[in-house]
């Protein structure tokens, strides 16, 4: 008979919107469900009714490094068959890098960065500490073992920091599926509550971090294609005001629409039409992978994670890189076609089916069940 776990999960932070924290509350609630104790190491912004599954031990400090040494003097003290990290610290006994690599996002960056944006960046404490941990888990190997979504990630961790390829497990991410399965009057009720017209096409955006995820490139792209039956949808946390003022001069504002933080978005991905995350860098994004549970065609980039799952002009459209704007209204054009759409929704319902949270639980818990051993 299988030995019952007892896990501590670290994470520092706490957003009601924030995919890291949606999985892990998903995680969490399989591993227990399967008999296994879950805690949870974090900070005091994480409230108590949002983990319901077991205690919650509290850092006080809120940097990176602040919560790394923190968690560093008590380690001896937790009582846990395995240290579970989704947070880079200085060591642990299993690594989730479900935040990706962040020196591999910081080469990314730079691309599309001037070269004094560059430099007060890498004087930045902030990009140091982060760099200063990641190095001691990986390079260092002071995480045992660690757990990516992407291949794309694994590649990076071992070319980066020559981590040992098989030390490194792909686990995709996981939906409750039938959370983003939707009758087609919810469609209807959504787009009216939208103030959606039945011949305007509703792109989403949807995360935070705005700037990463490319959200000046899905509205320029938008913008080329000169159709103005699109309607862009933001939904997350980010500087409105500068895309407002800065940045949609040439658009009028009735064709952005920023939603803010919406803690259920299962009723925008029902309204929408299309799904657009034009990264520069996301290790596996969530919003995607629901987009796609929705059955809306998803337009991404090669460097998210995600994109590896998919097959172009299939169940949406992957393009090169994030700047690559002729590629995003092409994108935008194709699927905008009606019946595209309609091909691709049965399609793209199919396929995320393979994608259930259950089968996320099942292999993370064979991990560090045999970490355990």
């Amino acid at each position: 008979m299988a030995k019952n776990l007892s896990i501590a999960f670290v994470r520092r932070g706490y957003s009601p919107t924030g995919g890291a924290e949606a999985y892990l509350k998903r995680l969490a609630h399989g591993v227990t469900a399967a008999g296994h104790d879950a805690q949870l190491i974090a900070t005091d912004d994480w409230p108590d009714h949002e983990w319901p599954f077991g205690s919650i031990t509290r850092m006080r400090a809120g940097s990176a490094i602040g919560f790394a040494n923190e968690l560093k003097q008590i380690r001896a003290q937790l009582s846990c068959d395995v240290l579970f990290s989704l947070e880079r610290v200085w060591s642990c006994d299993v690594y989730r890098a479900g935040d990706g690599v962040h020196r591999a996002w910081l080469l990314r960056r730079r691309k599309f960065e001037l070269p004094l944006k560059q430099f007060v960046r890498a004087i930045n404490r902030k990009h140091r500490d982060l760099l200063q941990l990641e190095e001691s888990l990986l390079a260092s190997h002071k995480a045992a073992r660690v757990i990516v979504g992407s291949q794309m990630v694994k590649d990076e961790i071992g070319d980066l920091y020559r981590y040992p390829a098989d030390k490194i497990d792909v686990v995709r991410n996981g939906l409750p599926l039938d959370k983003f399965r939707f009758e087609p009057e919810r469609r209807k009720q959504a787009r009216e509550d939208l103030n959606l017209k039945p011949d305007q096409i509703a792109l989403l955006f949807a995360g935070s971090g705005w700037e990463r995820k490319g959200l000046i490139f899905a509205i320029q792209a938008m913008a080329l294609c000169k159709n103005r039956k699109l309607r862009l949808l933001v939904a997350g946390r980010g500087n409105e005001k500068f895309y407002k003022t800065r940045r949609l001069r040439f658009w009028r504002d009735e064709q952005v629409r920023f939603l803010g933080e919406v803690t259920d978005l299962a009723c925008v991905y029902a309204a929408a039409d299309i799904f657009i995350l034009p990264t520069i860098y996301d290790p596996f994004s969530n919003a995607c992978l629901e987009a796609l549970a929705c059955g809306l065609p998803v337009i991404t980039t090669r460097s998210n994670g995600f994109s590896e799952i998919i097959e172009d002009g299939v169940h949406g459209s992957i393009i090169d890189h994030a700047g690559n704007l002729v590629g995003l209204r092409d994108a935008i054009r194709f699927w905008s076609d009606t019946s595209r759409r309609i091909a691709a929704r049965a399609a793209n319902v199919e396929h995320a089916s393979h994608f259930d949270i259950s089968k996320n639980v099942e292999q993370t818990l064979d991990i560090l069940t045999r970490f355990a051993l």
